[in-house]
């Protein structure tokens, strides 16, 4: 993954997201990452492989509820944590 400074992408703006249309691109500031630009169909796609996670854990869910394989929600937010 490339990566650029801040001041630089701020710079050469234009350039960025002609960048971002190839591959991602880590901004960073102080040599520490701080973001990661995408182009738009990689968001998409990201965010589709984030409903397809959910929707596969809600069914998950819903057919333990119907096997009858329920815990109390103190258990379940524990979890979580």
């Amino acid at each position: 993954m490339v990566s650029m400074p801040s001041t630089e992408a701020k710079t050469h703006f234009g350039a960025l997201l002609d960048m971002v249309q190839r591959n991602p691109v880590t901004i960073e500031k102080k040599g520490r990452p701080i973001a990661v630009m995408i182009s738009e169909s990689e968001y998409a796609a990201y965010q589709q492989l984030k409903l397809q996670a959910l929707q596969s854990d809600l069914n998950t869910g819903i057919r333990q509820a119907d096997e009858g394989q329920l815990v109390d929600s103190e258990t379940a937010f524990n979890g979580l944590i």
